[in-house]
């Protein structure tokens, strides 16, 4: 009873603010390599309860590129970011070799402050779909410098090596001039800067399991402090990057503390979509890697055990979860080019 009643209250907000002038929020959560498996071994090691459980709309997206039935990170970020489909590997560029905007630019066309957190490093496909032009992903210092001149406001992620450990000897740090990088979490929070980015790692940070800090949690809310702060409306990308990682290792624990950690991130979004109507979250996948397939475990503890069918990705479809503002519109199965027109949707209604 009680998800049907938010189910219908997030529909009441969400026609209430269509029919207001305003700003909307746009929340997009990426779990790398998370299908549905991943998903489920989480929520069983997570005590049988996840905070996807409260979301109203589900639907199933089609991760395929412009050149294989399995895309990689690059493609598939490229594809949600951007709204095209392009060759694996490449990252904000079209099959007709046309540079996109992506939502986050133009979410900053609108004035919007924006945001990006990742598990990983920041010039990684992923997150450097979202404001990078380069036909392969592991242009790292390409992607950085392009990065250095983006319309980021905030930014919590690892990569640091990539603007100060660079092979032309360039500092990109101490060119930055109108940002401000913490060292720690309390820092990144007592900033009063207008952008501010904290390196959580010199090259990629820590699996949680091995005492990543901060938490996706943690960093979420300060992020959310950062953001909600400003006038205006805001865009923001969360990655939690390193399930994919437990994929490729084939590491079941691997894959389900992190999603645990993502899990825990998402539940501050839910608390901020509640007491903020005003807001599209949507949390997905970019692909699912290692093939995962549960086939055993305790039901008494929910303990999980399954094996994998490979060390990459597959090419199977991947959930799409929204609340909020403009959730009804991501219900169905349709390509994942599609969750760059519904969000562009919704920037287009303010």
């Amino acid at each position: 009873m009680k998800s049907y009643f938010f189910f219908f209250l997030t529909l009441f907000f969400a026609n209430l603010h269509y029919g207001q002038e305003g700003p909307t929020n746009i929340i997009l959560m990426i779990g790398d390599g998370t299908g549905l498996s991943q998903i489920t071994a989480g929520m069983y090691a997570n005590g049988n309860k996840t905070h996807l459980e409260s979301f109203p709309v589900i639907g199933l997206s089609k991760t395929h590129s412009s050149n294989a039935l399995v895309t990689d990170s690059a493609a598939s970020g490229t594809a949600m970011a951007c709204g095209v489909k392009t060759l694996n590997g490449v990252v904000g560029i079209s099959m007709s070799n046309e540079y996109r905007s992506s939502i986050l630019e133009l979410s900053k066309e609108k004035d919007y402050k924006t945001g990006l957190i990742a598990t990983s490093s920041i010039v990684h496909a992923t997150p450097a779909s979202f404001y990078a032009n380069v036909i392969s992903r592991k242009q790292y210092e390409d992607i950085a410098f392009q990065f250095s001149i983006s319309e980021v406001d905030y930014f919590i992620a690892g990569g640091k090596k990539h603007f100060n450990r660079r092979s032309d000897r360039r500092n990109l740090l101490k060119e930055m001039t109108d940002w401000e990088f913490a060292n720690n979490l309390k820092g990144f929070d007592a900033s009063m800067n207008s952008r501010v980015g904290y390196f959580t790692n010199d090259d990629e940070p820590l699996p949680i399991r091995e005492g990543r800090k901060p938490s996706l949690q943690a960093a979420t809310a300060s992020m959310l402090k950062k953001l909600n702060n400003d006038e205006g409306a805001f865009f923001l990308m969360i990655e939690g990057s390193q399930i994919d990682w437990g994929g490729h290792a084939n590491d079941l624990g691997y894959i389900t503390t992190e999603f645990i950690d993502f899990d825990k991130a998402i539940g501050e979004m839910v608390q901020f979509v509640e007491k903020h109507p005003n807001t599209l979250l949507i949390v997905t996948a970019d692909h699912e890697t290692g093939g995962l397939g549960l086939s055993a475990g305790n039901v008494k503890n929910f303990t999980p055990k399954g094996g994998f069918v490979t060390g990459g990705h597959t090419a199977s479809m991947v959930p799409v979860f929204a609340m909020g503002v403009g959730a009804e519109t991501f219900a169905g199965i349709y390509e994942n080019t599609a969750i760059f027109d519904k969000m562009l949707a919704v920037l287009n209604k303010n």
